[in-house]
């Protein structure tokens, strides 16, 4: 079975991520497929509204700590798919979703900034583990979340890397509505259906003056040079060993010497 699914109904491109054995990790080939799908999304004029769910317990446990450890040491892929992905996100048109369940990581949360209109499920997590990884926020994230909940807010996120409740991310302006897990994929698929019966010209242009895009892939490509810079660096190698290891990483002796 594929590890990213869609399904188009009634005008709506549900995006399923399905590797729940993983903890819906995601890998550089399902973050190829979830950038095809945001492709098809803008150009099939029978969409009109893109939804990205998960199967399993969990939205998704973020980027797939294996790639990011063979990055860290040059052995990464030829095309970073996360970048088509992530760029596809911040670009579309069309009205975008997610409904969430369970623990939303990295990815998985900095992904909802993007999205037009955000279900969770009452045990839904957000949680931003960059620093704790040596890394940087993704997704132009570092921008959109201190804009979305304010400084103070953003940076506990960001630096203390503790998971977010649902009715937190709520309350912060992060998601639209808190409901039911066994609720979450029909409310989700309700909206979704109200938001494909609006007109699509007018939908399109009221989007298109609510963000500054151009702000946004200027900020997420900044981010991007850091990010793999970090990535490259001893404090990154010595958290993907000590995940690696099962340890707490140590990062006291690096830069001493």
């Amino acid at each position: 079975m594929s590890e990213v699914t869609t399904e188009l109904n009634a005008g709506v491109l549900t995006i399923s991520i399905s590797r729940p054995d993983k903890k819906n990790a995601l890998t550089n080939a399902m973050y190829g497929a979830l950038a095809d799908a945001l492709e098809r999304t803008e150009a099939d004029a029978d969409i009109r509204v893109a939804l990205l769910q998960a199967e399993g317990e969990i939205f998704s446990a973020g980027n797939d700590l294996g790639e990011f450890a063979a990055q860290s040491v040059g052995e990464g892929p030829a095309v970073r798919h996360v970048e088509r992905f992530l760029r596809n996100l911040a670009t579309a048109s069309k009205p975008v979703m997610a409904a969430v369940q369970g623990k939303a990581v990295g990815v998985g949360t900095t992904m909802l900034l993007h999205c037009d209109y955000v279900v969770l499920a009452e045990d839904a997590q957000l949680i931003a583990p960059f620093i704790d990884l040596a890394l940087v926020p993704e997704a132009s994230s570092s921008l959109l979340m201190p804009l979305r909940i304010g400084h103070t807010r953003a940076f506990e996120m960001f630096a203390l890397c503790e998971p977010v409740s649902a009715s937190d991310a709520h309350a912060w302006g992060i998601a639209n509505k808190v409901v039911s897990r066994a609720q979450l994929h029909v409310e989700a698929q309700r909206i979704a259906g109200l938001i494909a019966q609006k007109p699509a010209g007018a939908l399109a242009l009221a989007k298109g003056l609510m963000r500054n895009t151009e702000q946004v892939l200027q900020h997420m490509e900044r981010e991007s040079r850091i990010f793999s810079s970090q990535l490259r660096s001893e404090e990154a190698r010595e958290a993907f060993r000590a995940f690696a290891e099962k340890r707490k990483p140590d990062f006291s002796r690096i830069g001493k010497g």
